[in-house]
């Protein structure tokens, strides 16, 4: 019996032993955390909306400009992307060269995705085939996405986690997947008839608008937990420690695209041309994603519809501020781990301590997290993991002192738990450490480099610290202490004038620029700001029908933020005494294309005994999951048939192969020495000709602020409440300000310009006018590699780049207007696009849009049918009853569309504006949920 007390005893003191260890290498984790606690302020009592007073919350975020929680830090070095093409290949070398980690924050991941193209020629280059190399090579990939709502977005992030962790095709175990948040509506919700109908039918405004208020408050949520449609909507990759890429956007289709934003993608001569493989061909306004883990199963016939543009733009980073990125996400998905994975052993905290290299004006203090042990309530859940394994042993132990009262043996299994405890004590705290084993200083400082400040909006529930919404801080004081210029290139452009002028509406982003303009006036100096949004913000075909409810909320939302009000921004001016286009004005972004269904893919279909489409599914099954799942032994087991269709197109195509054929694209005749539209061959009849010209608005997804060449704000953060307010979606961003110097003008006066923030405003530009020459990615240069391989490459005073280089200049500001107007006339002729300026009403909306473009009573009973039927009309086409018929008509046409140089056109701000409420109400849109529409 002494024996087994013996034991116990030895058993007790070492778990006495490990829990005392324990505490001492946690203690200085700890030290701060009931501070901390005190200061959470819920984030829905705080806006922070009241610039420029400081912020009322009692945490440490003072020390940092704009309340941020990170540090501005000095001797970085930046590299911009415009658009996807670039960026996705600069993102491929660096994962074809990760050493240690990867580390990925993504609003939606598809695995699918190939970072190069075309696919045929890069298999190897897929992004998941890409993460699976890494892995066998040792390096461990962490990735977050967001886990959306299933019945009202169709991301999959289900099929994303099980596809990259899967055991066959990540057998080493080192990529590992994080969804959040695991936000769902109410137990009586959830156990409701009708949450029943919503899972099976969505969320239709039209079939959901008679349910009870109750019903609203308990999809929508009203309490402080409750974030059914608040989203994770960074995008973030940080590779090595090293270099970080950030920006606009998701590794996911649809991205992907060239400066010339190409929209139609047929290959009559060469399937294996096919630049856009699967659902990564899409028009959300006709059909939008659709089952994405069977992406190779895209619905939407490209012989007939364009796919939609994407303009956008990212950076890579290099240097001490990739430490504070890395910060963040080591907070992220600590908080992720211990809400939700802590009992899984296939997952462990990051252990991290960023360095305090290059930064400037303040002391800083970081914590284990990477964050600032002050405040930042990050240690709440470290502690609650800890307490919760100590009392796991404690409670095993008074187990055995039981039993050994009844006179069990059992001193080995005391010493045994004991043991335990200890040892799974140890894997929390050190686990991390000994799987992160690159330097915690990045390459770099940079002498002479950038100075560069990481901003977020971030709260408890999405990253589990106190509110913080420094991006809005840094839009506001940046366009308060702007000297000329501003450029502002955004998804969305929602904000308010003054603390109550646009309820619900809170972001005083609009307050800053109306502040400013009225400055500028009063004070005679030379200003002005220049705006890009998308013509629709969201994917609406016609946008009268109950489906477009939502857009038509966003819309406005943003007319009211822009000129529909007395409070709105040109109402403020105007009132002011001050005429507002002499200060500001919006633009939106649209192109064309013609689809290459000539003679020649007629030729080929008959000769193979083939539709060009079914060849091109089985393209897509070659090249897409199809081969995947059979490589690893998952279905797919036989070649289907479309994949048979695909191999006898091929080789009917290769006899056809040498002879006459028309451009695959031409869009690259509105770019930079492109051809002329006009002399671009046909080999086919008038009618299809006609037939082939396609139009669609390009979506500009960037979010980014120039101000005065000097200073450039970019990330993942929309111009909205959603992403300013913090309490809403997570977002990321930075501000760069370039310390090499160049010479400029602006009003016509020298002015030192930063070369980063220069370079990329006269690019952006220039590609919107037309005035660089159309992109090709088989061909990468120096702009397609990641920072520190090479600098940008830019034609610094060529003649394209001083006709943008002032950008306050009267001949820019005449090129810029005269462009814009000059495409508009010609898209509103040609296709009778909308929105459209001359459209004021829903009657001249039915006599411009309606008489062409409402489908048929045919498709109408077709599409009931229960299968989606995306051709039900002929939006996006030529509208030829407006022209003459056979070859004249289509030389008509042509003379119009040479018009158009670049993809600038005018925001339609007149546009139904006599109709009073666009956005009547209904569940999707009423006094309690407008909120999501901010």
């Amino acid at each position: 019996m002494s024996f087994l007390v013996n034991k116990l005893k030895e058993g007790l003191k070492d778990a006495e032993d490990g829990l005392r260890e324990a505490k001492d290498d946690i203690k200085s984790g700890f030290e701060h955390v009931e501070e901390g606690a005190k200061r959470v302020v819920h984030h829905h009592v705080h806006s922070h909306m009241h610039y420029p007073k400081e912020c009322s919350d009692g945490d440490s975020h003072h020390l940092h400009r704009f309340q941020s929680f990170a540090p501005q830090r000095e001797g970085n070095n930046a590299k911009w992307y415009v658009d996807g093409c670039s960026y996705f290949h600069a993102v491929s070398v660096a994962l074809e060269h990760a050493h240690t980690e990867i580390w990925v924050l993504d609003w939606w991941l598809s695995p699918e995705l190939y970072l190069r193209r075309p696919p045929a020629k890069n298999e190897q280059y897929r992004l998941d085939r890409m993460l699976f190399a890494a892995a066998e090579r040792g390096v461990q990939v962490n990735i977050i996405v967001y886990k959306e709502v299933t019945q009202a977005l169709t991301l999959s992030s289900s099929h994303t986690k099980h596809w990259l962790e899967d055991a066959a095709r990540n057998p080493t175990g080192n990529i590992k997947v994080l969804r959040h948040p695991d936000h769902v509506p109410d137990a009586k919700t959830l156990a409701s008839n009708w949450w029943a109908n919503i899972r099976e039918h969505g969320f239709s405004p039209a079939k959901l608008a008679a349910l009870p208020v109750d019903a609203v408050e308990g999809i929508y949520g009203v309490g402080e937990d409750t974030i059914l449609y608040w989203a994770h909507h960074e995008k973030l990759c940080v590779v090595d420690g090293e270099i970080a890429f950030m920006g606009g956007l998701d590794m996911c289709f649809g991205r992907w695209d060239t400066n010339q934003h190409s929209i139609a993608d047929a290959h009559p001569d060469n399937l294996d041309n096919i630049v856009f493989p699967g659902q990564d061909y899409n028009n959300a306004r006709i059909y939008d994603f659709q089952d994405v883990s069977h992406w190779e199963n895209n619905k939407l016939d490209r012989k007939y519809n364009s796919r939609m543009g994407w303009s956008d733009v990212s950076i890579s980073l290099q240097g001490p501020v990739v430490e504070d990125l890395r910060a963040h996400f080591a907070q992220r998905w600590n908080f992720i781990y211990f809400e939700k994975y802590g009992s899984d052993k296939r997952y462990h905290p990051i252990i991290f301590q960023p360095s305090r290299t290059g930064i400037i004006g303040h002391p800083y203090t970081p914590g284990t997290d990477g964050g600032e042990p002050d405040g930042n309530g990050q240690y709440e859940g470290f502690r609650k993991r800890m307490h919760e394994i100590r009392e796991h042993g404690r409670l095993r132990l008074q187990d055995e002192r039981k039993r050994l009262k009844e006179g069990a043996s059992v001193g080995e299994e005391a010493h045994r738990v004991a043991e335990e405890t200890r040892e799974r004590i140890r894997q929390e705290l050190h686990r991390g450490k000994q799987d992160s084993t690159l330097p915690s200083v990045p390459t770099g400082p940079y002498p002479g480099g950038m100075q560069c400040q990481i901003m977020r909006s971030c709260c408890k529930w999405s990253h589990g610290v106190p509110l913080e919404h420094s991006i809005a801080n840094a839009y506001i004081e940046t366009i308060r202490t702007a000297e000329h210029f501003i450029y502002i290139e955004n998804q969305f452009f929602i904000t308010a004038t003054g603390d109550s002028s646009l309820k619900p509406v809170e972001n005083q982003i609009g307050a800053a620029i109306v502040e400013r303009i009225l400055r500028a006036a009063q004070n005679k100096e030379s200003f002005h700001m220049i705006v890009a949004i998308p013509a629709l913000p969201g994917f609406a075909g016609d946008i009268q029908s109950d489906e477009a409810l939502g857009t038509r909320a966003i819309m406005q939302f943003q007319y009211n933020a822009i000129n529909r009000s007395k409070h709105s921004i040109m109402g403020k001016i105007t009132e002011a005494g001050v005429d507002p286009t002499e200060y500001i004005r919006f633009y939106n972004l649209r192109n064309y294309d013609r689809i290459n269904t000539a003679s020649p893919m007629k030729e080929v279909e008959a000769q193979a005994g083939v539709d060009y489409d079914d060849a091109r599914r089985g393209y897509d099954e070659r090249y897409g999951q199809a081969a995947e799942a059979q490589a690893y032994g998952a279905g797919h087991e036989d070649p289907t048939s479309n994949e048979k269709a695909y191999e006898k197109y091929q080789e009917a195509a290769a006899d056809v192969r040498g002879g006459a054929t028309s451009a695959d694209s031409v869009a690259s005749c509105y770019m930079l020495g492109g051809k002329d539209i006009r002399n671009v061959p046909w080999t086919g009849d008038a009618q299809s000709e006609m037939d082939a010209f396609v139009t669609e608005e390009l979506y500009i997804h960037t979010k980014m602020l120039i101000a005065d060449d000097r200073k450039v704000i970019v990330g993942s953060a929309n111009l909205n409440d959603r992403s300013q307010l913090g309490s809403h979606d997570s977002e990321i961003a930075i501000l760069i300000e370039d310390q090499e110097e160049i010479d400029s003008f602006m009003a016509g006066k020298p002015w030192k310009a930063a070369k980063f923030a220069a370079c990329l405003r006269r690019q952006a530009f220039r590609k919107h006018l037309g005035l660089i020459p159309p992109q090709d990615w088989t061909s990468p240069n120096a702009n397609f590699l990641p920072v520190g391989a090479d600098p940008n490459v830019y034609d610094w005073n060529s003649r394209e780049d001083q006709a943008v280089t002032d950008p306050l200049a009267p001949s820019f500001l005449s090129l810029w207007n005269t462009t814009a107007r000059n495409n508009t006339e010609a898209f509103r002729r040609v296709f009778h696009a909308i929105p459209d300026d001359t459209v004021q009403d829903w009657k001249q909306y039915d006599a411009f849009y309606d008489q062409y473009f409402k489908p048929s009573k045919a498709n109408e009973e077709a599409k009931s049918g229960g299968e989606p039927k995306p051709n039900v009309a002929r939006v996006g086409h030529v509208c030829t009853e407006e022209f003459s018929a056979g070859e004249q008509g289509v030389k008509e046409v042509k003379e119009v569309l040479a018009r158009v140089k670049g993809t600038l056109v005018e925001m339609p701000l007149l546009f139904l504006k006599d109709v009073q409420d666009l956005a009547h109400e209904g569940l999707s849109y009423n006094a309690m949920t407008e909120v999501i529409y901010t």
